[in-house]
């Protein structure tokens, strides 16, 4: 047997496209013949009436070899490949066998008029059942031979519906992937047989993907939500099963849209505010023809920061970054831009502890403004890293303010968080210990203008609940919410970037003594459950909950994290101060004195060195007013989310 599969798997190799043609053209040259022949014996007449009936032997049977092969050629049979051998195909090879018949009964008629009516009719049953029967004997000698030796992938299809059943003939011809079963939840569909498949339970799918050898799924459910069916995908993979999606075929041809062709969600919708307006021409006069500096400037504050700067064409935007990744892709990004601008654009990679460099770039590009937005921000990551997360939010403050002050810098513009208002983590914490650094290089500097902006939630930065939903809603949930009630502050990226660039240009020595905390008019706090109801329903899903069980994408309330708040503050003290913006405003707030300042960062660069993460603590809650320390277990429960 193997002698023959290796001989015909050999023989098919050799065959051209010209020669397979030939051989089905053959077939239908030699069929009509073969076919009267039979209907012959079947009528008991027996090949002796060959001989009895000359004109049959000399002119009928030669004349129905080379009818059939015109009628062939000209309906196009022999072009019609063998694994696309389906329906239409079939009911060509009817038209084949209608043809040939009304032929067969013309030349009967003139030739052999006592040739019985009946003996007609078996020939062209006889040459419509042989025509067929060979393709497909043939199609499936060929894939005999092309699937021995193969890897041969078994599947199961989940969806007995239309789809499915396309599916399952496109996969019929395939040499190396079998349909073996149907899984459906339809109960009226179960038991029975559709498309040559057996149409079986979901309930026992572990089972039955062993009974049938079988570790992949293709789901053939397009009509079904994409959260329902991530959900199910999860399910099946957790089986240890392979899952693939099919969509439908209405989709594949553009007549249905993709569900990724959806247009994505705008998350300055969901602030419900106006947000603040684009003119910003003191912004312009504060920034062009200077050198201008961004720490953290691969982020999503800095970038976008770097974006809006360009507009105004400063001389020089340097970005200073301390991921290899992120700084070549925001250079990557804002090149072409720059180039356009005519700005010089200048990358230095780096960390802004780094005393050396700091003050190296400050000195060499003749720095004029520093926007500080590099910091470590993941609350339950910096939770668990003290160490690195103060080192760089405080430490690394002070030492790029340092650089600023020696160089002379005009304006130092620190991004700060509402964390940092009576803080309940470290990284909170840390950024509250850098404002401190910032005002106390205030009160010391007499040519830089030093200055904070506060402002809430970033909507679409990375760690924000909008991505986080966004990739839940992705994945068919659930929607994580902390509490029903919890509210935060939000705005965009770009208005965040257009406050601080308002900010930095109110930073003078004209309008502010330095040490300012700028804040902006951010409206009403946003509740968070509300944001992820409009984000489920702006993605053209529903909340599914006890009133609607049938619903795409359940919200699922994991309670607040230790040290968490459930309202977040912009302000520490009382009494805000305008600006010449209607929506910033000013505060002043209470900072350390410099022996103070000075005994907090010697205690902090101690524990930095030993790698003491208590002594790190303990500094937190010495010098940061208002700081809430969780207990061991509540900062690894942090860490741990």
């Amino acid at each position: 047997m193997k002698q023959i599969r290796t001989a015909l798997f050999s023989f098919q190799l050799r065959l051209t496209r010209r020669g397979k043609r030939v051989i089905l053209l053959l077939i239908d040259v030699i069929l009509p013949p073969v076919a009267l022949l039979a209907s012959l014996l079947l009528m008991h007449k027996g090949l002796g009436m060959l001989s009895q009936v000359p004109a049959l032997q000399y002119y009928v049977l030669p004349g129905l070899a080379i009818l059939g092969g015109l009628v062939s050629y000209q309906l196009g049979l022999p072009r019609i490949q063998l694994k696309s051998y389906e329906t239409a195909a079939m009911m060509r090879t009817g038209v084949y066998a209608a043809i040939m018949t009304i032929f067969t009964t013309v030349l009967l008629v003139m030739t052999v008029p006592s040739f019985p009516l009946v003996g007609v009719v078996t020939y062209g049953l006889l040459l419509f059942m042989g025509s067929a029967s060979l393709r497909v004997a043939l199609l499936g000698i060929l894939l005999w031979v092309l699937r021995q030796g193969q890897p041969k992938h078994r599947v199961l299809i989940y969806g007995a519906g239309t789809t499915g059943v396309q599916l399952a003939a496109a996969l019929r011809s395939h040499e190396r992937i079998t349909p073996v079963a149907f899984i459906d939840d339809n109960v009226a569909l179960q038991s029975t047989m559709v498309a040559g498949l057996r149409v079986l339970s979901p309930d026992n799918l572990k089972r039955v993907s062993e009974r049938y050898q079988t570790q992949r799924v293709i789901l053939a459910m397009p009509s079904v939500s994409p959260p329902k069916i991530a959900r199910l995908t999860r399910k099946l993979r957790e089986m240890g099963l392979k899952v693939q999606s099919l969509p439908s075929f209405s989709q594949l041809v553009g007549t249905e849209e993709l569900i990724d062709t959806l247009s994505p969600v705008n998350p300055g919708q969901f602030l419900g505010r106006e947000q603040i307006d684009q003119g910003l021409a003191r912004a312009s006069e504060a920034y062009s023809g200077k050198s201008v500096l961004v720490s953290g400037a691969g982020g999503s504050v800095g970038s976008e920061l770097c974006r809006q700067l360009l507009r105004y064409k400063p001389a020089r935007l340097v970005l200073y970054e301390v991921s290899e990744v992120a700084l070549y892709n925001v250079d990557r990004e804002l090149r072409e831009q720059a180039e356009r601008a005519k700005v010089e654009l200048v990358s230095v990679l780096g960390s802004v502890t780094d005393s050396r460099l700091t003050r190296m770039v400050m000195q060499n590009y003749g720095i004029n403004v520093v926007f500080h937005a590099a910091a470590y921000k993941h609350v339950p990551l910096v939770e668990h890293n003290p160490i690195a997360g103060l080192a760089n939010n405080v430490l690394g403050t002070r030492t790029i303010t340092e650089a600023a002050h020696e160089a002379g810098v005009d304006r130092f513009i620190m991004i700060s968080t509402d964390k940092a208002v009576r803080p309940t983590n470290i990284m909170g914490a840390s950024k509250r210990l850098a404002e401190l650094v910032v005002q106390d290089m205030a009160k010391r500097s007499r040519g830089t203008v030093f200055s904070m902006v506060r402002f809430g939630n970033v909507l679409g930065s990375s760690g924000s609940v909008i991505p986080l939903f966004k990739e839940q809603i992705a994945r068919g949930g659930p929607v994580t919410l902390t509490h029903e009630d919890v509210t935060r502050f939000f705005m965009t990226i770009s208005e965040a970037a257009q406050l601080v660039l308002l900010a930095g240009s109110f930073s003078d020595h004209q309008t502010s003594r330095g040490g300012d905390v700028f804040l902006l008019d951010m409206g009403k706090p946003v509740r968070i459950r509300e944001l992820a109801v409009q984000m489920i329903q702006a993605a053209g899903y529903s909340v599914r909950d006890g009133d609607h069980p049938d619903g795409d994408i359940e919200i699922l309330v994991t309670g607040l994290r230790p040290g968490e708040k459930l309202h977040e503050e912009l302000l520490i003290g009382e009494g805000q101060l305008t600006t010449p913006h209607s929506k910033i405003l000013r505060a002043r707030e209470e900072s350390l004195s410099e022996i103070e300042m000075a005994s907090a960062l010697r205690a902090l660069r101690t524990a930095v060195a030993t790698g003491d993460p208590e002594a790190a603590r303990e500094v937190v809650r010495l010098w940061v007013s208002g700081y809430q320390c969780p207990t061991h277990t509540q900062a690894e429960a942090i860490a741990g989310q």
